[in-house]
């Protein structure tokens, strides 16, 4: 028998979240019914599940010492060397860096992505590879440099071949991420992707529908940061006829900058 703990990590590095049963069940192996015989249809009662599973439990109980942790950091470095200390999310266990956010601490504008990918997991730094190349000439178009601002994601960790991040993964690393926000303070918070304005802005609305136009996101202290949605740069390098739509996105962030 294989080991039970190798089988469910690996249940885990793939996203599962939910099971059905205790043993696993081969349609293939039930024996077939003798000819002409008469099945009578019964009502099926389910068996009691419990009201929550092993491993939504996990992520329950790690999604709070996330809180814990980002309570007590008082400043980046301070949350940075709690990220890196987390084992709370399996995808710390298969990438190579904790991409933890970079830039000016202080910046009036804060950008947020969906998760690292290849290049950022080889550099330990969001944004690095030529998604990151195309936002930095999307930043300087308004007159902004990388170091002006800060740059961050949903997650710190890259999953397993850029898969999308399950909802469980989002919502053990979220925390680490509005402590981010809560400590730059910024002005302004640009969402790149809808990935990162969904978990951000907690809907479910398409990135098409979310962008152009401000909503505001508000922090646990109270705060209310005016938010803008528009498309991530690894979208517009796939489709190019879309960069006209976060060009007039970027235009209202330099418009909205001038005015608070």
């Amino acid at each position: 028998m294989e080991n039970l703990a190798e089988v469910i990590k690996w249940y885990v590095l793939a996203g599962v979240e939910d099971i059905c049963a205790d043993e696993t069940f081969n349609a293939l192996d039930t024996p077939p019914l003798p000819e002409n015989k008469v099945v009578r249809k019964v009502p099926v009662v389910a068996a009691m599940r419990p009201a929550i599973t092993d491993l939504a439990q996990a992520n329950d109980s790690a999604r709070l010492n996330a809180r814990e942790l980002c309570a007590k950091a008082n400043n980046l470095s301070e949350l940075k060397k709690a990220v890196e200390s987390f084992d709370g999310c399996s995808l710390k266990f298969s990438a190579n860096s904790t991409v933890f956010g970079y830039g000016n601490p202080n910046a009036a504008v804060m950008f947020i992505g969906e998760a690292p990918g290849a290049d950022e997991d080889r550099e330990g730094k969001p944004f690095v590879g030529k998604s990151g190349g195309l936002l930095d000439k999307m930043i300087a178009a308004i007159g902004l440099k990388r170091e002006d601002c800060f740059i961050s994601n949903i997650l710190p960790w890259r999953p397993p071949g850029n898969r999308t991040p399950t909802d469980g993964e989002v919502a053990v690393c979220l925390p680490f991420l509005r402590r981010q926000i809560e400590l730059v303070d910024p002005k302004v918070i640009i969402l790149l992707g809808g990935s990162a304005a969904n978990a951000v802005l907690e809907n479910v609305d398409s990135i098409s529908s979310l962008r152009g136009h401000f909503t505001d996101y508000t922090t646990s202290q109270g705060k209310v940061i005016p938010t803008l949605s528009t498309y991530h740069p690894a979208f517009l390098l796939r489709t190019p006829n879309q960069k006209a739509k976060s060009w007039s996105d970027f235009m209202r962030l330099q418009r909205k900058l001038t005015e608070i």
